[in-house]
This record gives structure tokens, C-alpha cells and sequence, in this order.
């Protein structure tokens, strides 16, 4: 409650001084992955090319590996109430909080980079106007690469699937592999390497390059590239903060955020491909599974993607048949 306290007394003054050409600004960024993970380090590029671009108007201190003491699923609710003025988001894990956050994750919607930026450049003014919801502006957003299964067996067969205690990041990759006969679990990724180590989760689904960083080669020893999904990964501005800023200002963050955005999206698809090779380094078998388990997985997304519409918000309907026609 101090630290909120704090930092709107901060923002108060910011609104109620001088224009904001007269004097820096400085806010605090929350990034939730370590410093080398390539989305914090989109997010320290922006903050110095802001810096730059406003020349030292705008002062963004990224604070990486949850250094702030935010976790994933507050974080919406954080930036709309200023507790931190801007933050980067994994969009699935804030799908409880509004719908349409949840559709990067949805599986096999979008099984490569074309379809992944295709989906996204659809859906992009769906996303804005709910952060406008939640008192934010989205400056940019980039994927993770295709979400996989890490294992201590290949995919050979769907069966392969039954039984597995996996980790997953979200809801829609809970209800998949459900489905698939798996028994999903949800846990901080700072405590998945011990589970693993332990027998409390036997597999995780994520990307080659998780795996890479969690170095899972030394409890693991499969990778199935099922390309599961492409979940985009958020930077936004408190609204409030954003209109503290000048004009002039807001037009070279959103320059820079666009210019941020399309670096992001090659640094992913590199990162993936410089992961794969890591893990196979490390001793892990990367595998992409054969035609029968290929077609399962394809039978339980085409139903969660049915149950889904079948309830879902009518933007959120637009975006699929946007996409899908």
C-alpha cells in the first residue's frame, strides 16, 4: 500500500506541475522475466530508445525479473491502478480478467510466425480498447515462440499424452491437455525446475527457449514441437501516466514502440531457432510427433475453439471470423 501511495503521489505532481516538456519523467517498468530473456531485454531497448527519442524527457527504469514484487495475474489491475506505471504482461494469464486477452494462447489457432502476426494484426484493436477498459495503453506486444511439450518420453502416439503431470502457463493449456488425458498443474515458473526435480510435475509446456533457460535437459530428456500456440507477451501504460506526457512525447513512445515491436517479433522466431539447437546440445530429442497425434491434438482444439465461441463476446467472435475466413 506505501509503495502505491508513493507512486501516485508521484504521478499527482507530475499532472499538477509544469507541463511535462519542462521537466523529466521518470517511471518504473516491471518486466517479468530474468534480464537475458530476450522480452526483457525488448523492454530495456525501449526504455533507452524512449529516453533517447524524448531526448531525456521521458526516464523508464525496467525493473526485470519481478524485481517489483508484481506476479502475472495482478499485473492487469496493477497498471490500471498505478501501483507500477507500466508493465510487461503474458496476455493468457489476464484472460480471466477480460476475454479477448486470452485468444493468442487458444491451441492451434496460429502454428506459425506468418499466422501468429496475421492473428495479431486482427485482433490489435481489440486488445487497445481493452486496455483502455483497464486504464492502460498497449504500446506493443510480441510472442513467445510455439509453445511444445518437454518430457521424459517422446509423443509417439496420443496415448503419450495420458497421464502426463504437466506444467502449464495458462488456462487454455490446462483445459488441452485435460482433454489430451494429461493432469495439468499450475505452478511459478521459479518452482518448476524443483518440481521436476521432484516428481511433483513429470512435463511442461512451453517454448524451446524456457526450456534453454531452465536448462531442462538435466531432468528431461524430450521435446515434442507440437505448435500449440504463439502467446503474446504485452507492454502497457498506465493511462494516466500516459497522458502526464506531452504530445511530443507520446508520439516518440509510440514510434519507438513500433519500432521495438517488429524487432521483438524476429528476435522471437531467432530465439527459437537458436533454442532448439541448445536443447538438442544439452541432450534433449526434438521431435515434431506423427500424423495420429497430430490429429488428436488437432480434434481437441478444434472443440475448445467451438466451446469457445459458442459463449464468446461478439468483438471477440470478429476477431475469429476475421482471421479464420
Amino acid at each position: 500500500m506505501l509503495r502505491k501511495a508513493l507512486l501516485l503521489s508521484c504521478l499527482l505532481g507530475l499532472l499538477l506541475a509544469a507541463p511535462a516538456s519542462a521537466a523529466t519523467i521518470r517511471m518504473d517498468m516491471n518486466a517479468i522475466y530474468p534480464e537475458s530473456n530476450f522480452h526483457s531485454q525488448g523492454a530495456i531497448e525501449f526504455a533507452k530508445k524512449v529516453e533517447a527519442a524524448t531526448n531525456g524527457g521521458v526516464v523508464i527504469t525496467v525493473h526485470a525479473g519481478g524485481a517489483l514484487g508484481f506476479k502475472g495475474p495482478e499485473l492487469l489491475r496493477s497498471v490500471k491502478d498505478a501501483a507500477v506505471p507500466m508493465s510487461d504482461i503474458l496476455m493468457g494469464v489476464v484472460g480471466g480478467s477480460e476475454e479477448i486477452f486470452g485468444i493468442s494462447s487458444m491451441p492451434r489457432v496460429a502454428t506459425t510466425y506468418e499466422e501468429a502476426r496475421k492473428f495479431y494484426d486482427i485482433a490489435r484493436p481489440a486488445y487497445e480498447k481493452a486496455c483502455e477498459r483497464w486504464n492502460q495503453k498497449l504500446l506493443y506486444a510480441a510472442p513467445w515462440p510455439p509453445s511444445g511439450i518437454f518430457a521424459k518420453r517422446a509423443m509417439n502416439t496420443p496415448d503419450d499424452l495420458r497421464g502426463l503431470k504437466i506444467r502449464t502457463y495458462d488456462r487454455n493449456g490446462a483445459l488441452f491437455l485435460e482433454a489430451a488425458g494429461s493432469h495439468p498443474m499450475s505452478l511459478p515458473w521459479g518452482e518448476v525446475y524443483s518440481a521436476l526435480q521432484t516428481g511433483l510435475a513429470d512435463s511442461v509446456l512451453t517454448s524451446a527457449v524456457s526450456g534453454k533457460d531452465g536448462k531442462f535437459w538435466e531432468v528431461l530428456s524430450d521435446f515434442a514441437e507440437i505448435g500449440y500456440a504463439f502467446p503474446l507477451n504485452m507492454v502497457t501504460i498506465n493511462l494516466d501516466w500516459w497522458k502526464a506526457l506531452s504530445k511530443e512525447q507520446q508520439d516518440a513512445m509510440l514510434a519507438v514502440a513500433a519500432e521495438v515491436e517488429a524487432s521483438q517479433w524476429q528476435v522471437s522466431a531467432t530465439q527459437n531457432a537458436e533454442a532448439i539447437a541448445a536443447v538438442k546440445a544439452g541432450g534433449i530429442k526434438v521431435q515434431t510427433p506423427p500424423a495420429a497425434v497430430q490429429e488428436r491434438l488437432d480434434e481437441i482444439a478444434r472443440k475448445m475453439l467451438d466451446d469457445f465461441l459458442a459463449t464468446a463476446k461478439p468483438e471477440t467472435k470478429a476477431v475469429f471470423e476475421a482471421y479464420l475466413k
